[in-house]
């Protein structure tokens, strides 16, 4: 029924045009962002012989949990991802803190020379040495086949330091100044003023610096050969671009010729839920910062 307005009135709620047109623009994207994953999930849990047949499109066919039982099974799965959590959670906390304390100076405007050091900082974010030098720097400084190879060399981010360096600038001189007038020292007016006004940049830093973590490989591939080291995603690397069945001792003997004999369909299986589970903790923590992403996104790229 149209009411005078114009508007279409469904019992006590009024709608009209521009209402479906909203709900079709944020529709839109939500199922081509929602589908993969409920596509992934659900060949993870399909029979091994209709997923290897790419029969399932939306709705999982059959059901079998064999390819998690692999996973669950697999002691090298889980020595990357307890791996993976050490280098998203190490790198995190060092890369905040390393943001932390050279925005800080950086967005003070009575720095001396202030434009010429953020020149400095930029210059090598836009130009590196290349591949071969850096790995012959990270020979040079032993740090080849080291679990700290994916830490230190990476423990600063440019581009992290100018976001919360123009979050930082919006912060009002009078509250730094009223704390030094109080004798605190610019450490003290950091961790105690700075940082906790600075929550939403700080999450988004820390978002986006561990999302990277947690979905990079090619580092290892290149600087860990030895698999003991090496991250969830270059197993998961392994599994789904170099067709690679890892098969530790716990797959070992009958259990492996048994695996090994199911052929393809066992292993595109795997690929799907090895790659579901790899993805599911970052999806699960995201939601807790969004409220934080959001506004520090926005006030920490856009405010000069």
């Amino acid at each position: 029924m149209v009411s005078k307005n114009g508007r279409y009135s469904l019992g006590r709620k009024k709608w009209n045009i521009y209402d479906t047109m909203i709900y079709v623009m944020v529709g839109v994207p939500v199922i081509f962002t929602v589908w993969p994953f409920i596509y992934v999930f659900s060949m993870s849990i399909s029979d091994p012989i209709e997923a290897a047949r790419q029969t399932v499109w939306l709705y999982p066919k059959g059901f079998s949990l064999s390819a998690y039982d692999m996973i669950v099974s697999n002691s090298t799965l889980w020595a990357s991802y307890l791996n993976t959590i050490f280098y998203v959670s190490t790198g995190t906390v060092i890369n905040l803190f390393m943001a932390a304390i050279s925005a800080y100076p950086l967005s003070r405007r009575h720095l001396f020379g202030r434009k010429y050091i953020v020149l400095f900082f930029i210059i090598p974010m836009y130009f590196s040495g290349g591949l071969i030098p850096y790995f012959i720097l990270i020979n040079k400084l032993h740090l080849y086949n080291k679990v700290w190879v994916l830490i230190i060399p990476t423990m600063m981010s440019i581009w992290n330091v100018i976001l919360t360096r123009t979050f930082f600038a919006t912060i009002p001189d009078a509250i730094p100044e009223s704390a030094m007038i109080d004798g605190a020292n610019d450490f003290q007016i950091l961790l105690r003023l700075v940082m906790p006004l600075s929550k939403p940049i700080l999450a988004v830093v820390g978002l986006y610096t561990a999302v990277g973590i947690w979905n990079s490989w090619f580092p290892a591939m290149i600087f860990l050969p030895d698999a003991k080291y090496q991250p969830l995603q270059l197993y998961l690397t392994k599994v789904v671009i170099f067709q690679q069945l890892s098969l530790d001792s716990a797959n070992s003997g009958a259990r492996a010729t048994q695996l090994l004999g199911q052929a393809s369909p066992a292993v595109v299986q795997l690929k799907y839920a090895v790659i579901f589970f790899c993805t599911l903790p970052i999806v699960c923590v995201f939601p807790f910062l969004q409220k934080y992403f959001i506004k520090g996104a926005l006030v920490g790229s856009l405010k000069q």
